[in-house]
This record gives C-alpha cells, structure tokens and sequence, in this order.
C-alpha cells in the first residue's frame, strides 16, 4: 500500500472560453427540420467536415479551416443555425486524497473502505436496498464524462467495452491524463463491484457505459451533445442503448454571452431527445454556491437542460470523529427550487482544522490523513503506473449525480419497464424530505433513498 500525498478536489466551477484561432473549427448546426443527405451536401459546399450527424435532433457537428464557414453554410438555407462550438473547463480539481490498496481480499471478505470509511452508501440507505435484491443489476448507465479506467479491479466486468466510445478526437473512452481521473471517479459510485475489494457501489450490479466527452477537464459543447445523442439511442439503432445518462459536468454561463444561446438550445435538444426514449438524465447542480431561483442572465448547464434532473450536494462534517448528518448541505453547492430535483451525498471540505484523524479499513488496519478528508466521498480513479487497485477522497456535485443516477438503476432493475415519468415520481416521492417541508431550494423534493426508491409500490 502507497500513500501519495496529493489533495485535490474534482469541482465543476467553470467559465466559457472559446478556443484560440485553429487551423479547422468545429461548429455545431441546427437543421430547421430532420437531419437529411441535402444536410451533409450543405456542409461540404460550405467548405466543412461532417463529424457527427443526427437525424431525429437534426444537430450536426462539422470542422472547417474556412472562416466564412458560418455564413457560407448558413446562406445555403438548411440550417436554423451555425454555430462555432465553444470549449470550457467543465470540472478543474482543486482538493482529494488518495490511496493505493494492495489487491488482498481482506479477512472477513467485506470491500476494504465499507463501511468505516466509506459512508455515502449508508447515507442513502443502500445496504438495506442491497437486502432486498436492489443492487441495478443489468441496468445500464453511461457516464459522460472524462476517461474511464475500465482495468482498475472494482470496474472490471462493470463496464460495456464494446458500447462506450469517445467523442474526443485522438481519444479513447479509456483515456485521460494525470491520477485521479474524474469519469473513475463517478463510475465507482455508481458501480464498483461488491467484489470483497476497495471499494462499492451503490449499485454494485449495474452496467457501466463510458462516453467520453471530457479531456482533462475540457471539452466542448458539440462533444457532450454527441455523447447525449449517442448514450440515448437504442442499440438497434447504433446507440448505446443507455436506460440513465449521467452528467456530473457543468458550465455558468452569461445568457447574454455572445455564441452561447444556440449552443445551450442545441444541449437541450438533445437532453430532450433522451427524455422521447425514456431515457432518465441526471446532472450535477453545480459547485458555485449559486441561487440558480434568482441568477439573474447566469444559467447552470447541463443542470438546467431540457428535462433532465439536477441534484445538489450535501456532506457531514467530522465524521471521522462519529458525525453521521450525512444530509447538512455542502458549502458549496448551488441551489434553487427551479433548479434542484433532490439532493445526494457529494461530500464536503468545510471541516475548519487539519489535525490527523485514523479510521479502520474491513481488516483492522487503519488509514490515516487529515480529519475533512473523510467528509468526502471516497471511489475508484485511475492511480499511477500500472495500479489497478487505487481508490480517492473527493467532493463535489459530481459525485452527489451518480449516487442519484445509481438510484435510479435500481428502480429500473425492480420495475421493468417503468416509464420515464413514472421513475421522476419515484425518485421525488420515495427521497427523505429534508429542511422545510416539501419543495426547497436545496433539497428539492429531498434527500434519495435507495431502499425507498427501489421497494415503493
């Protein structure tokens, strides 16, 4: 076992740039209509690339060196829009803690950090989903996000290699850089494996989809409404065929910002061409500390997309030393009745001193490091060299979505073929109601419930 003393936490504050003048621009398009072959054929008039195309939306996505792209594709008549794509940091780190776990099935063979250490299971009352036969078997979840290290020991047989697909150019689904790997990250909350080993999910049986749309952090409009249209789409149509979306990625953005409206319309089209297959999209409400009920020109995206769900962030402060208020809001997570669908554990930093708390892995050994590190949520990121077996403190809204969209492969798994609106009630009306009763800006309907959620009839 490896310690590294590296802290940082996977955030989601984020402020649109557009990318420096490059050789060829990518550009997303809005036909009036369905995409069609007369689409493509105005695409290369213009002097572009086709990269991406999709009929039921009609969004493209096309690259060209010309700088009267634009105008020239949009003269051609086709088009209710031609946009140049924008490229943003959706997630920078900022503080984690992370460690290498020898792969050693411990004695008694329970996975290593549940349950001293890792508490957002018990928070949303999983194991006793787990007892009743909740656990998403077969469900299948795509993950948007950065790289998806589909090696590490708790992910292995989780992940649907063969469906998941980059929208990155030059990348693999499987590819990112540094240790921590935020898609890691979020696909062990959802999934990692009850196997006896690090750590588990909080449905430990469903599939994993990587779709990524992410490099370091960045990435573009057009690459997260490729991933949408992808992930929604059947199998039998050349899609993913997911059944829950998972964004734990998000933008501020000024409505009035120059290029920014067409390319928000274009992600809640797409986000609402999920919702036509049934399928359950579940965001991140955001880090900012941001009234999104009273915002003003700001909007928060994806959160505030189309029909999806947006989930806010709450962690415990002190629990290295017994805390259990798993539902105090965290610092720094946005909130709004019009913008928040439920809250879930994301973990927290806000704990004032440093001093060094020990917790107990399954086996008896302890781990040690300073006493806010265990306020986070711990899971799966990719590690250094060749390490299948590293495991990392984090917090944020990001990882409060997957615990939410967990949930929700368990109900799907208990009640086959659930319509989509009839999985929202689920979710709303099974989760704990918290602060003032009802509806409220930082819980919205409530805190999730996974045996709830999944055992309501």
């Amino acid at each position: 076992m490896k310690r590294v003393v590296l802290l940082a936490l996977a955030a989601l504050l984020a402020v649109p740039t557009v990318t420096a003048a490059q050789e060829s621009r990518s550009y997303v398009l809005q036909a009036a209509g369905k995409w069609t072959g007369a689409h493509a054929q105005a695409v290369s008039a213009a002097g572009g690339s086709l990269r991406f195309s999709h009929e039921g939306t009609g969004l493209g996505v096309a690259t060209s060196a010309n700088p009267d792209f634009a105008a020239r594709a949009a003269a051609l008549g086709k088009f209710s829009d031609v946009t140049p794509d924008m490229v943003i940091e959706w997630q920078p780190p900022k503080t984690a803690g992370t460690i290498e776990e020898a792969a050693v099935v411990p004695n008694p063979p329970t996975d290593s950090f549940y349950p001293y250490i890792q508490w957002a299971p018990q928070a949303v009352d999983a194991p006793d989903a787990w007892r009743a036969g909740c656990t998403g078997y077969g469900v299948r979840v795509a993950i948007l996000d950065g790289g998806i290290y589909n090696s590490h020991l708790d992910l292995a047989g989780r992940v649907d290699v063969a469906a998941s697909a980059s929208f990155v150019p030059g990348f693999a689904f499987n590819q990112d850089v540094g240790t921590f790997w935020h898609g890691t990250h979020v696909a062990g909350i959802v999934a990692a494996s009850a196997n006896g080993l690090g750590t588990v999910g909080i449905a430990p049986e469903a599939t994993i989809i990587g779709v990524k749309v992410l490099h370091d952090g960045s990435g573009s409009f057009g690459q997260v409404i490729q991933g949408i249209l992808y992930a929604a789409t059947p199998i039998s149509e050349g899609g993913a065929g997911a059944q829950v979306i998972n964004m734990s990625l998000g933008g501020v953005f000024n409505k009035n910002l120059k290029g920014a409206g067409p390319l928000v319309a274009a992600l809640n089209k797409s986000v609402n061409y999920a919702d036509r297959f049934g399928v359950l999209v579940v965001s991140a409400a955001g880090n900012n500390g941001l009234d999104l009920d009273h915002s003003g020109n700001v909007i928060f995206v994806p959160a505030q997309s189309g029909s999806g769900i947006a989930v806010s962030a709450t962690g415990p402060l002190a629990f290295a030393y017994g805390a259990t208020n798993f539902t105090r809001i965290a610092s720094y997570t946005n909130f709004g009745t019009s913008a928040v669908n439920v809250a879930a554990p994301g973990g927290d930093f806000a704990y004032p001193t440093n001093e060094l708390c020990s917790l107990p892995r399954a086996n008896g050994s302890l781990v040690t490091n300073p006493c806010w590190v265990f306020d986070m949520v711990m899971s799966t990121v990719r590690g250094s060299g060749a390490s299948i077996g590293t495991y990392s403190w984090a917090a944020g809204t990001s990882m409060a979505a997957p615990a939410v969209s967990a949930v929700a492969a368990m109900i799907i798994q208990m009640n086959p073929g659930i319509s989509l609106g009839e999985l929202k009630t689920r979710i709303a009306q099974s989760a704990d109601d918290e602060g003032k009763v009802g509806r409220d800006p930082f819980y919205g309907s409530g805190f999730v419930n996974a045996y709830k959620a999944c055992t309501a009839r």
